[in-house]
């Protein structure tokens, strides 16, 4: 990391402190699939790439820390922990205000706005176009963490995200992505297959 500015180096180093401060999150016992793994999953598809900013690498570590299946709000919630955490640790307002909203766009619920935002949610949906037996490792993960869900429901729930999935004109919008795209639709049509007939 040298020549780098000594702002920069000073947000790298303040990701090896988030690491230890998320770490004990991401090890509670209900996470199957989003957990310490995913996360290192994730730094590794940006790093690999050639994309991983200390911003980026902040925002994996703080976009699932509060992971709660039966509700609807874990990615604000996350944004605001993190941000207090930030806070606490004398970030600077503007890294604290975007990785908030890099967290904020891991809820896949619009258009990622801008390259750092796009190149977040590609890598968090990057298990989408995973070899077939971790895809299904990643299926299987995600239905232990909703085990509360009685079967049908959780069928009729699943089949209605991954449909939405597969109705988007493009799952990955960078570049460093793309490559994934058919994989993902591949695995995504076996698995809403297999729902409708319930397999």
């Amino acid at each position: 990391m040298t020549g780098q500015s000594p702002a920069t180096s000073s947000l790298w180093a303040l990701t090896q402190q988030a690491r230890l401060f998320a770490l004990p999150f991401y090890a509670e016992p209900h996470r199957a699939y989003h957990n310490a793994a995913h996360v290192r999953d994730l730094l590794v598809a940006l790093g690999t790439r050639g994309v991983l900013s200390p911003v980026l690498a902040l925002a994996v570590w703080g976009h699932d820390l509060i992971y709660d299946p039966r509700s609807g709000d874990n990615e604000a919630r996350s944004a605001q922990v993190f941000d207090q955490w930030l806070a606490a640790h004398s970030a600077p307002d503007a890294a604290r205000a975007q990785v908030q909203d890099l967290i904020l766009a891991t809820r896949h619920v619009a258009e990622p706005e801008g390259r750092d935002a796009a190149l977040l949610v590609d890598a968090d949906l990057s298990i989408l176009g995973a070899e077939p037996a971790r895809f299904a490792a990643y299926d299987g993960a995600i239905r232990r963490e909703y085990a509360h869900v009685p079967d049908e429901p959780y069928r009729q729930g699943r089949l209605g995200v991954l449909q939405a999935f597969l109705r988007r004109e493009r799952l990955f919008t960078t570049p460093e992505f793309a490559a994934l795209e058919a994989p993902a639709r591949a695995n995504l049509h076996r698995a809403v297959a297999a729902l409708e007939a319930g397999v």
